[in-house]
């Protein structure tokens, strides 16, 4: 699941990071999306054991669409991983977590709720934070302000990582088989 807002003038900022691994995740594969309304959500299937999802709803309800769509083709929490921003890391930097709670990540926290879990795979990617004297209003203004666009070099950089890191990892059963944490590709303890 990549998490963003389905709104054209957020396409290209920082907090679309989701759907901009999306993004580049399709472009190895040959499919289509599929428009789902029922669901609230583009889908593509890239085979029989791999399906990306992009809510079409505000990204502080895409749990909804999340629930929707796990319900239906039966997913495993812990055979899902929700991708997205997160102003607590440096630009570029990343983790990979299992079973954390939402950090104050609103999108995440709809899922979290419409899963009734935190067993789920996530992918958190640093978009980094305003200066230190801007307060909550301003983060949410600075993770979605058209001034922000991504991604930038180092940024496309860390998208195509996690892309590698999906295609490669995503055939084993779960996603992190032995820990619950890799940050920058380095697995902590």
């Amino acid at each position: 699941v990549g998490l963003g807002n389905p709104d054209g003038k957020y396409a290209k900022n920082r907090h679309n990071l989701g759907f901009m691994v999306i993004d580049e995740i399709i472009k190895n594969y040959v499919v289509s999306p599929h428009i789902n309304k029922k669901f609230e959500a583009i889908l593509y299937f890239l085979d029989k054991n791999k399906l990306l999802i992009k809510p079409q709803i505000f990204m502080n309800d895409s749990g909804r669409a999340v629930r929707k769509v796990v319900n239906f083709y039966k997913v495993e929490t812990k055979n899902l991983l929700v991708v997205h921003d997160d102003v607590d890391l440096e630009f570029g930097q990343y983790k990979l977590q299992f079973a954390r709670g939402s950090a104050g990540h609103k999108g995440v926290e709809s899922v979290i709720e419409a899963l009734g879990s935190v067993e789920f795979n996530r992918a958190r990617i640093g978009i980094g934070r305003p200066p230190a004297a801007a307060g909550p209003i301003l983060v949410v203004t600075f993770a979605t302000s058209s001034e922000n666009e991504g991604p930038k070099d180092f940024l496309l950089l860390t998208i195509k990582q996690l892309k590698f890191k999906f295609i490669f990892f995503s055939n084993n059963k779960s996603f992190f088989p032995k820990s619950n944490q890799i940050k920058d590709g380095q697995r902590e303890n």
